[in-house]
């Protein structure tokens, strides 16, 4: 398991977001959380690479372990863990940059200033996109100027550059249409041979055409966590599949 929770509790404040989640994630395979919103989902998500530390009041108790390493651990390397564990935002909120000094920047917080090797990076960055062949004469002009698809492309090969482990994807197709939807879930299958991926989606169709494991989560707990198939067929708990089946949510 390359990423593990036991007994794991957030709260807010005195409001108790996650409830005693314990949850085993496999390597290279997309695992898709969903559930009616405010179920705890995102800050589920955000959990994996500390966001939450962020907001003000919050409370962890339990144990999250990422290559089995707990990451709340005082000896933490806070800056590695964002570099192992990437997230891609529900809007694509490319750099008000160039093309190239988007996908240039982490490599350069690490420490990269060649101009060979970052253009290197910069290339296959974006290959593993399938955006180079199509960006490759117009690196220099502002990523603003993208398609919402192509700036949500710009951002996964963004956190690519720096080569993580795990892809975190909070809704990452909620502002992209159809046709770009289908796009960026044909990429997310692609790289998962490379990566792990987590994905939050609202959309069970897409939690269905794209993920090898789900869990489902209600009022901050996981209700129940298995197969795709199993959940979007037969699904163990009758919350789930009254959920499922469109009865609430």
């Amino acid at each position: 398991m390359i990423v593990k929770t036991a007994h794991l509790n957030l709260y807010y404040g005195s409001f108790h977001a996650l409830k005693d989640i314990d949850l085993s994630i496999k390597e290279n395979l997309i695992t898709g959380i969903i559930g009616p919103s405010g179920c705890g989902k995102s800050t589920l998500l955000r959990v994996f690479n500390r966001m939450n530390d962020l907001i003000q009041g919050v409370r962890i108790t339990g144990a999250v372990l990422i290559d089995r390493e707990d990451i709340h651990s005082p000896i933490c390397d806070l800056i590695l863990l964002r570099k192992k564990v990437g997230m891609v935002f529900q809007r694509p909120n490319a750099f008000p940059l160039s093309i190239f000094d988007n996908i240039a920047y982490g490599p350069r917080i690490w420490g990269i200033t060649d101009k060979k090797t970052l253009r290197g990076i910069v290339e296959r960055s974006l290959a593993a996109v399938d955006l180079f062949s199509v960006l490759k004469d117009r690196l220099k002009k502002s990523a603003l100027s993208l398609s919402a698809e192509e700036r949500q492309r710009l951002c996964i090969a963004r956190l690519l550059a720096v080569e993580p482990e795990i892809l975190l994807m909070d809704e990452p197709c909620s502002a992209l249409d159809p046709i770009a939807t289908g796009k960026i879930e044909e990429l997310m299958l692609v790289l998962k041979q490379k990566y792990t991926i987590i994905i939050v989606t609202h959309n069970m169709q897409q939690a269905a055409r794209i993920a090898d494991e789900v869990g489902f989560m209600l009022l901050g707990e996981l209700i129940e966590f298995d197969s795709a198939k199993k959940i979007f067929t037969n699904p163990s708990d009758k919350r789930t599949f009254d959920y499922i089946s469109g009865r609430f949510g």
